[in-house]
């Protein structure tokens, strides 16, 4: 019966993940530049409406996750499905591109929500193979972020004769529509491990902060997380540049993209079952080293097949080190911390993620191409340097912790 038990939890969750993913992401790609342009707005208000919602993982995803310590993961859960769906029912109404501003930093609130309290779901269901189910939920996000801007460009192709940005609006319903099952899936979530409420007040996130940022352990594995999705934020916006200026065409510039996003979910599960059973330090460690020398390789790409290879093997070393972040943060912190610990490294994620882009854009800006790469893979090697030096220095906690 206890079996039976965690394996509904995996599925309920990675199905959960799998439509908030896929809601969420067809919600902006390729829909959101469009429908701005359709309603007269400018490229700068392009990119303000599009750096809204990470800013909302940036500010909610650590007290998020310190709620969720304190007030019950299932509440927090149940929180975000009604984000999910209730942000997608306002773009429909959408006429001025302004309005687009609070939505789409409520919409980002619910994927703040759902990355750390997810995993930490995950992490006190199954102790002795979280890394696995860790990588089969971020396996099943992968795919719903795969195919949504599929169906969303589908869509927006199919009734492109329809007038005033109806085209798009329908996007829009369907990411609706499609995201019904996460709220029904969310109130199916055992509770069994929440508590009841608790008072909360400033003096708690406070010291529930300084505690991860004093804990040298979770700071390295926080920088490493950091300098990967800095890396990666570079890597999504420039490598298209990159590609267009060797004469690739867009839909070889596609199949990179798409092949490296397969490499990743495919490899998840087995890498989070390894991480089970090896030292996960040396997994981090090894992960951030891989996609750094893969991405100071990409000047090195002249045409497809070289594109490709760097791609995977960059996707390849994002999945080994990151699903080994997250079980080593729960290795190392307190359970009764562990959501506000997960929240706490997506905030930080979040950070690298969105600083990627502006920080090698300014490099390449003053220098080169070449030389906004070897910027963003000098970031993965001082990172790597930090990690081996603060995480190291302590026996290996037990994967099984």
């Amino acid at each position: 019966m206890k079996a039976k038990i965690r394996l509904d939890v995996i599925s309920l969750l990675s199905t959960l993940g799998f439509f908030g993913i896929f809601s969420t992401t067809i919600s902006k790609s390729p829909v959101l530049p469009l429908f701005v342009r359709s309603m007269g707005g400018s490229t700068d208000t392009i990119g303000l409406i599009s750096a809204i919602s990470p800013l909302a993982g940036i500010l909610f995803s650590f007290p998020i996750g310190l709620l969720a310590d304190r007030l019950g993961r299932k509440r927090l859960l149940v929180a975000a499905a009604l984000v999910f769906v209730g942000a997608p029912a306002l773009y429909v109404f959408v006429t001025n591109p302004y309005w687009l501003i609070p939505i789409r930093f409520f919409h980002g609130i619910g994927t703040a929500i759902l990355g750390p309290v997810s995993s930490a779901i995950i992490i006190a269901e199954y102790r002795g193979s979280k890394g696995e189910k860790l990588g089969i939920y971020s396996s099943a996000t992968l795919v719903g972020r795969s195919l949504a801007p599929l169906a969303g460009g589908a869509i927006i192709s199919l009734f492109a004769s329809m007038q005033q940005g109806w085209n798009f609006r329908l996007v829009y319903a369907a990411a609706f529509l499609l995201s019904l099952p996460v709220l029904f899936l969310a109130f199916l979530m055992p509770d069994k491990a929440d508590s009841g409420v608790k008072r909360l007040s400033l003096l708690d996130f406070a010291s529930s902060l300084g505690t991860f940022l004093t804990n040298r352990r979770l700071l390295g594995t926080a920088m490493v997380e950091m300098a990967t999705y800095f890396a990666y934020g570079g890597f999504e916006t420039y490598l298209p540049l990159y590609l267009q200026g060797k004469g690739l065409p867009s839909y070889q510039i596609g199949l990179v993209f798409s092949l490296q996003i397969l490499a990743i979910a495919l490899s998840k599960p087995l890498f989070g079952k390894l991480s089970d059973r090896i030292d996960r330090r040396m997994q981090v460690l090894a992960g951030i080293v891989i996609l750094g020398a893969s991405f100071a390789a990409i000047p090195l790409a002249t045409g497809i097949a070289g594109a490709t290879a760097i791609g995977t093997l960059f996707g390849l070393g994002l999945s080994f080190s990151t699903v080994a972040t997250s079980t080593y943060v729960s290795d190392v912190a307190a359970q009764e911390n562990l959501g506000a610990s997960l929240g706490a490294l997506s905030s930080i994620m979040d950070i690298g993620h969105s600083t990627g882009p502006l920080v090698i854009g300014i490099v390449i800006q003053a220098a080169t191409m070449g030389a906004g790469f070897i910027a963003g893979s000098a970031v993965c090697a001082a990172s790597a340097i930090l990690f081996a030096l603060l995480a190291f220095r302590d026996k290996a906690p037990s994967a099984s912790d």
